[in-house]
């Protein structure tokens, strides 16, 4: 199910900015079942794991992958820049005023502002705070790569990656709330595997050639979007990959498999230390390490804990860990040739499900 791209636009403009509106118990259900929808459809992965973070916290994630997913789509459904600017500042302002308690009649905000009501009303308006720190950053992540540019370098990848996939759990943590060093510290490690593998995957998508688009009098449109290989340039150097021969040869183009498998070791080394870091959690030791985004903004933290029982309370949220392993698995198996890759299956929820009941990852 798909919105027509002016709907929200058009929305925004005769939405009188001041006035807030009541939102129904019916409302509510129609967004949660367009969110629940796209992630079925376009985040097979969350939709899975949504079942198992705890109850209260589900709409909150099931809004912000819903956003996700919203935001990752703009570049391949706008047919330039300014237009690309213009829904991205749709949903920044969107997000404002759903944290603002005045959310624009849009599913994905109308259940945002639903899970907020119900957290506020538990635990205060500070972890309300949080959460609109780390969506905030999403989006602005988000519109700073909305021109779908290689990432200059490996480091350069993790740092989007940390900056979208580790903010989304970030944020699902703080709905929670838990607000957890350690806990926070696995986000990190388990949201730049799951950002790095983001890229993989969108390999054999983002770099075929687009398909024009039919239109009603019978001609083809010529695509809205160019070709786009994500992968780090200093490792695409290294390899000897060029773009054009990816576009043009797809998996059979020099050095791509190599490169590949260059970044996916990035990614499953950060999976190992998230391993190695719950084992130590645990067993009530130290994580082995520090963490390194400790002090920054979202991430001061005024006292210790149980560290094995906020480790417990927060697993859901880090199965996210889960499907990042299996992909990388799958991705082995191609001998990484992305475009090979096959999909979870019905092993994918066997394995999610044991290692929420062996709190293993």
């Amino acid at each position: 199910m798909r919105r027509p791209l002016g709907t929200s636009l058009n929305r925004l403009a005769w939405a009188p900015v001041n006035r807030r509106r009541y939102v129904t118990d019916a409302d509510v259900e129609t967004a949660r079942r367009y969110c629940l929808q796209q992630l079925q459809t376009s985040d097979y992965d969350a939709h899975l794991i949504r079942r198992f973070v705890p109850s209260p916290t589900q709409d909150t994630y099931a809004a912000l992958r819903a956003l996700n997913i919203e935001l990752v789509r703009l570049p391949e459904v706008v047919s330039n820049a300014t237009i690309g600017a213009l829904r991205m500042k749709f949903w920044q302002e969107s997000i404002d005023r759903t944290f603002e308690g005045n959310p624009p009649r849009e599913p994905i905000c109308l259940l945002l502002h639903h899970a907020l009501q119900g957290l506020e009303a538990r635990a205060g308006s500070s972890t309300k705070k949080s959460i609109r720190f780390w969506t905030s950053r999403l989006a602005k992540t988000r519109e700073k790569h909305l021109g779908s540019r290689p990432f200059p370098t490996l480091s350069a990848l993790e740092d989007y990656a940390e900056n979208t996939y580790s903010s989304l759990m970030y944020a699902t943590l703080a709905s929670m709330p838990l607000q957890s060093m350690d806990v926070d510290h696995l986000a990190s490690h388990i949201g730049k595997a799951c950002g790095i593998i983001a890229v993989l995957r969108g390999i054999p998508v983002l770099a075929a050639p687009a398909r024009p688009i039919k239109m009603p009098t019978g001609f083809d449109a010529p695509p809205t979007s160019e070709p786009a290989l994500l992968l780090p340039l200093d490792i695409m150097a290294e390899e000897g990959v060029k773009e054009e021969e990816v576009f043009r040869k797809g998996p059979g183009a020099p050095g791509l498999q190599d490169a590949v498998f260059r970044v996916a070791t990035r990614a499953n080394d950060h999976l190992i230390t998230a391993r190695e870091m719950l084992k130590r959690l645990r067993a009530g030791e130290d994580p082995g390490h520090e963490f390194e985004h400790e002090g920054e903004d979202g991430h001061v933290y005024l006292e210790e804990g149980d560290r094995a029982k906020e480790v417990k309370y927060g697993f859901g949220v880090l199965l996210e860990a889960v499907p990042a392993a299996h992909y990388l698995e799958n991705l082995e198996r191609a001998n990484f040739d992305p475009f090979a890759v096959q999909s979870g299956g019905w092993k994918l929820p066997w394995r999610i499900w044991q290692a929420l009941s062996k709190e293993k990852l």
